[in-house]
């Protein structure tokens, strides 16, 4: 794992989705918990537990697949990265498939989606698509 955690986060759920695969281990850490709160209560993913191997912490996350399909259900992209940050204010939050995808955004009240910022009418910066 490199220095941008959330990166490595989105390409780990992302090869897990592609691959099939049932469950992931991921670092624990405030940015992950809070991002994977978001996506059990947006229903991305089907169970997450924090899990503790000697002095480090893991989330173990179980996927949500759906039969028959080939392609995956789980769609993300990496917007602000380290290198170049992007922002926006509430009005200027975009909508990922007409509002059938949520932007995860780093506000000043904590993490949250596109739909909660709009309703505190707080913008921030922000950190991915998911679809």
């Amino acid at each position: 794992m490199g220095r941008d955690t959330l990166a490595d986060i989105i390409n780990s759920l992302r090869n897990a989705a592609m691959n099939r695969k049932g469950t992931i281990r991921i670092p624990f850490t405030n940015i992950t918990k809070n991002i994977i709160k978001i996506l059990l209560r947006e229903g991305f993913i089907e169970n997450a537990r924090k899990h503790r191997e000697s002095d480090k912490s893991f989330l173990v996350l179980t996927l949500r697949h759906r039969k028959g399909l080939d392609r995956t259900s789980l769609n993300l992209k990496r917007i602000s990265r380290p290198g170049l940050r992007i922002y926006s204010n509430y009005q200027q939050i975009p909508r990922i498939l007409g509002g059938m995808g949520i932007v995860i955004l780093s506000t000043s009240r904590g993490i949250m989606t596109d739909r909660e910022a709009r309703l505190e009418g707080i913008g921030g910066e922000i950190l991915c698509y998911i679809w």
